[in-house]
């Protein structure tokens, strides 16, 4: 994983249930703002957003709760880019507390470049797909984490279709 941190959330009481943990839910709003930091990095932060009229849409998300999170604590999310087309970009973000090598929780997410005048789906703006490439590349070497793509299921059960 990418050595800094991507965003860094401290973890509230409104965000912290019955049971003095971090409510599932709030999982998923840090992995949204993790993706807006990594947007305003590739140019499409507010300014980039105007200028060319794209934003990025979340297709498809899984997160994995893997410990614990209490309140006050500091969550700390790395990204691993693991690729991308003309149009889409499919990330890997790992929530983890410092000092600690193994992580909270991890979402993977795909994720779409969409042209808001339509909307519709768009190939990434040049000088954004030149950033994302630059970082994909700095990634590639990374080994394709464990919980990527795995599927949701009972053991020895069948998938329904």
């Amino acid at each position: 994983m990418a050595s800094d941190p991507l965003y860094i959330a401290k973890v509230p009481p409104e965000w912290v249930d019955y049971n003095g943990h971090l409510r599932d839910a709030y999982y998923g709003l840090i992995c949204s703002y993790a993706t807006d930091a990594l947007m305003d990095q590739i140019g499409l932060d507010a300014a980039g957003r105007a200028r060319t009229h794209g934003s990025l849409f979340t297709l498809e998300s899984h997160i994995h709760y893997l410990h614990e999170v209490k309140l006050g604590a500091e969550v700390q999310v790395q990204l691993q880019v693991l690729g991308l087309d003309a149009k889409r970009l499919h990330i890997f973000l790992q929530l983890l507390l410092p000092g600690q090598a193994e992580p909270v929780a991890v979402c993977e997410q795909m994720l779409l470049h969409v042209d808001m005048r339509g909307p519709r789906s768009a190939a990434f703006p040049a000088e954004v797909l030149a950033r994302v490439q630059r970082i994909a590349a700095a990634h590639h070497a990374l080994p394709v984490p464990a919980l990527v793509g795995k599927v949701m299921q009972l053991p020895g059960a069948r998938p329904t279709s």
